[in-house]
């Protein structure tokens, strides 16, 4: 980037940002789905910001674990990994860039109409188009780090893990939807999935980077807001949709869902579709349900 460019971007860094992201999803091939239709996998993105400094990102140690990485630690480690010495007392301005990948209709709808496996376009949209994520999440880091900034996809790093806790259950050293909250990108569901101003057909990226980047407003109070059950509302339509019993009116049971997921009958089901060793997916709670592509209202439900 010339020295004229930068000086542009640096007045305006988030929307730039912004724009680096959407444009990335409309250009690129990873998100075209040339393995079935040449349709895409993921509509126009939502893409908001953070401080590094949050008082969240710490919170989270005390309310998911100790194992759950503040955004300055990720770049301490990103600076190992580089075969850097990180100074954190040095590092300065740390920032969250996220972003939500909404689904498009047409997988939405498809996933719809199922009861109890993945529609293929669900399927291959958790695995190509999680392809897409990962390449969105190289594509950023590259950017930044042209312009002279320190960054990392957390996801992406070697030492990055997901574990069972005995505290909190299926867990990760950063997770994504935790990252959105605070980004202002929606709240959390009965299901554990995050409401966003596109719903929770969803997938979620983000970048940490020494850019100082302006915080994005968060416009809620409460981390379940968005979710019906939640606003003393009849709803519970993610708990029909669950094909494995593992939402009732108390919460998600991610072990329930683990084992689902990891199921040799599930996995015979995305074989089936043509994906060789794919991810675990189901989505149905995504899917049918008045929080599909919107934050809900009461008179969605049926």
């Amino acid at each position: 980037m010339a020295k004229e460019e930068k000086v542009v971007f640096l007045k305006n860094p988030n929307q730039v940002l912004e724009q680096v992201i959407k444009n990335f999803l409309i250009e690129s091939e990873y998100n075209q789905r040339l393995q079935l239709d040449h349709g895409h996998y993921w509509d126009e993105p939502l893409v908001g910001f953070a401080s590094g400094m949050d008082a969240l990102f710490y919170e989270f140690k005390t309310i998911i674990g100790p194992f759950h990485l503040t955004p300055r630690e990720l770049i301490g480690i990103s600076l190992k990994e580089k075969g850097k010495t990180p100074l954190l007392s040095e590092m300065g301005d740390v920032s969250v860039i996220s972003w939500v990948l909404p689904a498009s209709e047409d997988t939405r709808k498809s996933n719809r109409m199922e009861r109890k496996f993945p529609s293929k376009l669900w399927a291959y949209t958790r695995d190509y188009g999680e392809a897409c994520n990962n390449a969105l999440r190289r594509h950023l880091v590259l950017f930044l780090e042209e312009l002279g900034f320190e960054a990392v996809a957390p996801l992406l790093l070697s030492s990055y893990q997901s574990f069972r806790h005995e505290k909190v259950g299926w867990a990760s050293l950063w997770s994504e939807r935790h990252a959105a909250y605070v980004c202002g990108l929606g709240t959390f569901s009965l299901s554990d999935g995050l409401i966003t101003p596109k719903g929770i057909a969803v997938r979620i990226g983000s970048v940490v980077t020494t850019l100082k980047l302006k915080p994005s407003e968060r416009k809620y109070r409460h981390y379940k807001e968005h979710c019906l059950q939640f606003r003393n509302e009849k709803c519970g339509k993610c708990i029909e949709r669950c094909p494995a019993g593992a939402i009732t009116e108390k919460g998600h049971d991610k072990d329930r869902c683990h084992d689902y997921l990891h199921s040799e009958l599930l996995k015979a089901k995305r074989l089936e579709y043509g994906l060789i060793d794919p991810p675990p997916s189901c989505g149905l709670c995504q899917t049918g349900v008045p929080c599909e592509h919107e934050i809900p209202r009461p008179d969605l439900i049926a």
